[in-house]
Parts: structure tokens; C-alpha cells; sequence
């Protein structure tokens, strides 16, 4: 693995009881980029980023993250480790507030003192967030709901960011505004893998 690769999979086998969904992937993924992962429907696409992540089980093959072997870490060490997962469709908390939905990102900090520093960053990097602070996240558009997402995931700092399919029904207009977004984070160095 190379010191411009932030992530590698090696022959990874994973899949969903007795069925083999991916058969040996094999990926290396660049430091500061924006790489996409393209196909059809079923094509194991968002088995890759859960067995990345840890949320599925990698039967053979391995997961490189920084420069350590991560093949069988959980979801919480993989935050710890520095990234994060942001999951195809709406994984909001619709009755809590859009500040409040921020905060429980927060929740694997392990200084908690910084929660709300890092709060407020997200609310400065997200002004529409700001201005929708106290209202419930259900009355935010598609979009909005979206980007809520996205600063959920960056409220920890993560170099990488699995995104699953970030501009699956939103308008064009704010698929323009998410990938401004992700090219922003990209130039300040958070390496984005999307579907």
C-alpha cells in the first residue's frame, strides 16, 4: 500500500448468509480524491462499503484503512479510526430538531467537551443548517436532509466518507449544492468514496 492510498481492499469475499455477493474485490483508494463506485442494481456496491465499514463480515480477503489491517473491525472502531458512513436514503431523526440530529454525532467523540465546538463548525459550514437549527429535521427537504447527513458524518472529523448514493431524489439544483459540497471537502483533504 502506498503513502497516497488511504484505503485498500485485497480479494475481498463478503456477502449475506450462504450468498456471495462480492467474489474477490479489489480496490485502492487515493488520499484527498473523490472516487465513484459504479453499477447496476445488486451489483454489491453497498456490500462494499458495509463490509469496509464493518458492518458486514469480510469471509476472506482483507480491508487496509490508513495503513492498518481493519478487516474485522467493528463500526465504532472504524469512527474511531477515522471514517465515516452516510447510508443510501433518509437516516435522520425526523422529530429531533436539526441541531439535535447533529449532536448525535457526537456520540463516539471521545472528548466530549468539543461537541459543541465542533457543532458550531458544522452550523458555519452549513449556514442553511444554522438557519434551520431549531426546527424539526422532518420539515427539511430531500436535500436538506441530505447535507444533514453529511454533517452528521463530518462532525468527527473522518479523512474518508463512504456516501451512498448522495444524490438519489434530490433536484438537480441541489445535486449541483451536495457536490460543491464534497469537492470542498475534498480540497480540505477528506477522501470521499461514493456510490
Amino acid at each position: 500500500m502506498s503513502a497516497d492510498t488511504i484505503l485498500t481492499l485485497d480479494s475481498v469475499i463478503a456477502g449475506y448468509g450462504k450468498m456471495t455477493i462480492l467474489n474477490g474485490t479489489t480496490a485502492a483508494i487515493r488520499r484527498a480524491t473523490i472516487t465513484t463506485v459504479i453499477g447496476p442494481n445488486g451489483a454489491g456496491k453497498s456490500t462494499m462499503f458495509k463490509a469496509v465499514f464493518g458492518l458486514l463480515a469480510v469471509r476472506s480477503g482483507r480491508v487496509m484503512f490508513d495503513g492498518k489491517d481493519t478487516t474485522d473491525h467493528t463500526p465504532r472502531q472504524m469512527l474511531d479510526a477515522g471514517m465515516c458512513y452516510v447510508p443510501q436514503g433518509r437516516n435522520i431523526f425526523p422529530e429531533l430538531s436539526v441541531r439535535h440530529n447533529i449532536e448525535l454525532g457526537g456520540v463516539a467523540m471521545p472528548d466530549q467537551s468539543r461537541l459543541g465546538e465542533r457543532v458550531e463548525a458544522m452550523m458555519t459550514r452549513f449556514p442553511m443548517l444554522r438557519e434551520k437549527a431549531n426546527a424539526q429535521a422532518s420539515t427539511l427537504s430531500g436535500g436538506q436532509q441530505k447535507l444533514l447527513e453529511v454533517a452528521r458524518g463530518l462532525l468527527l472529523d473522518p479523512k474518508l466518507m463512504l456516501i451512498d448514493e448522495p444524490s438519489i431524489g434530490l433536484s438537480p439544483l441541489m445535486v449541483q449544492e451536495v457536490f460543491s459540497i464534497l469537492k470542498d471537502l475534498r480540497d480540505k483533504g477528506v477522501t470521499i468514496l461514493l456510490i
